[in-house]
């Protein structure tokens, strides 16, 4: 299914008159993260602040259509928290909100690390434990 399609089936269902939202996709393991997004564990998500270059940052309130790695619509979830922090002062809540493996802080500061460094080696930088996070609380608010 389309973005598109998915979010005007959201909006008829709910009566919302809003026509914006962005779209995207989770980064590596789409599939299975937004798979703990329908099932409603992962509430969460981070991303490096120095990425968003041209982008704006989320913000609280705003909608987004998830899609897996094929582009197909899954989900529309609703921000409703950014904070922005050091990579080494992301807390062992946060760790647990975004619902990945064992939800300890020490496994998502590995995970996420390996990550944002393959993020940073296309853009020829490197990482930092003191690089901002964006960190994003959600909650689900429709899935097909």
């Amino acid at each position: 299914m389309d973005s598109e399609k998915l979010w005007s089936e959201f909006t008829r269902k709910y009566n919302i008159e809003c026509d914006k939202f962005d779209v995207w996709a989770f980064g590596d393991n789409g599939e299975m993260l937004t798979n703990l997004v329908i099932k409603e564990i992962k509430t969460a998500t981070s991303s490096l602040y120095i990425l968003y270059e041209n982008e704006p940052l989320p913000e609280a309130g705003t909608y987004s259509v998830i899609v897996d790695n094929n582009g197909n619509a899954k989900c529309v979830i609703k921000t409703t928290k950014i904070e922005i922090v050091p990579f080494n002062e992301v807390t062992e809540e946060h760790a647990y909100w975004e619902g990945e493996s064992d939800r300890k802080l020490e496994t998502w500061r590995k995970i996420h690390k390996t990550f944002f460094e393959k993020c940073l080696e296309k853009k020829e930088m490197t990482f930092d434990e003191n690089m901002l996070v964006v960190c994003e609380q959600f909650e689900l608010v429709y899935a097909k």
